[in-house]
């Protein structure tokens, strides 16, 4: 983890409700796809944890919904800096899947796929993408993911766009070997319910500190409490309890 200042690059909308900000500054504390950061911002008492999107060696892409006044301070933002911790969380462990893993995004939980997207088929695997959302104005990063060649699927519930359903409908016509998934929780219930393979679970929760030292965060798994800051976002299949 490292704090520091990042100036604000670029800010545009991309969706309903839906920010793009681009950040530059140093990166070297970001070692695995799925990790967030925290920003701390003018007036609020606590950092906003926003998942990283994508980075490279000098820039961080995040991408953001705007839910309460926090993100709505965010939106308006257009130049300055901010001051960030970076490196947050464990990310996602790219080894452990096979040849033919599965990203199954919901809402605002699609913009950490996309990093691990990047390093999946980077390492040869064949991706196929599952991106969840209300409707179809809500839609982003599709043309993204398949730029960087990998299958992608759109589900919306009302059949605005793509399959007419949730992610678990659409899923039911494809093969894959792995899964990794982000989104809200009744969307992991219903995965949980319809996957045979193993996955990772990248957990959304309301954090304190958001590096393991208030505790604020911590669930019970399997092999005992863990922080989903610290220990998490990231979970494995096989140690959530449900």
């Amino acid at each position: 983890m490292k704090q520091g200042i990042y100036e604000i690059k670029s800010n545009v909308k991309i969706a309903k409700d839906v920010y793009r900000m681009v950040l530059a500054g140093d990166t070297s504390a970001i070692t695995a796809p799925g990790q967030f950061v925290n920003i701390l911002l003018e007036g609020k008492y606590l950092r906003r944890p926003i998942s990283i999107c994508d980075w490279d060696d000098n820039t961080i892409t995040l991408i953001y919904k705007v839910v309460g006044s926090g993100t709505e301070q965010m939106a308006a933002m257009q130049s300055g800096s901010l001051d960030l911790l970076v490196g947050l969380g464990n990310g996602y462990n790219t080894e452990k899947c096979g040849d033919a893993p599965l990203l199954i995004g919901g809402g605002v939980g699609v913009p950490p796929l996309y990093g691990l997207c990047k390093a999946l088929i980077a390492a040869g695997k064949k991706v196929q993408v599952v991106l969840g959302f209300n409707t179809a104005e809500e839609v982003f990063l599709k043309e993204e993911f398949e730029d960087l060649g990998a299958a992608v699927t759109v589900a919306t519930a009302d059949g605005s766009i793509g399959v007419k359903g949730f992610v678990t409908t659409a899923m039911e016509a494809l093969d894959y070997d792995y899964f990794y998934t982000c989104g809200p929780e009744p969307m992991f219930r219903a995965i949980e319910k319809a996957v045979e393979v193993s996955g990772q679970f990248s957990f959304e929760e309301r954090m304190g500190c958001g590096f393991g030292a208030c505790m604020g965060c911590s669930c019970k798994t399997k092999y005992g409490n863990k922080r989903i800051c610290k220990d998490g976002p990231v979970l494995e299949r096989e140690e959530i309890i449900w």
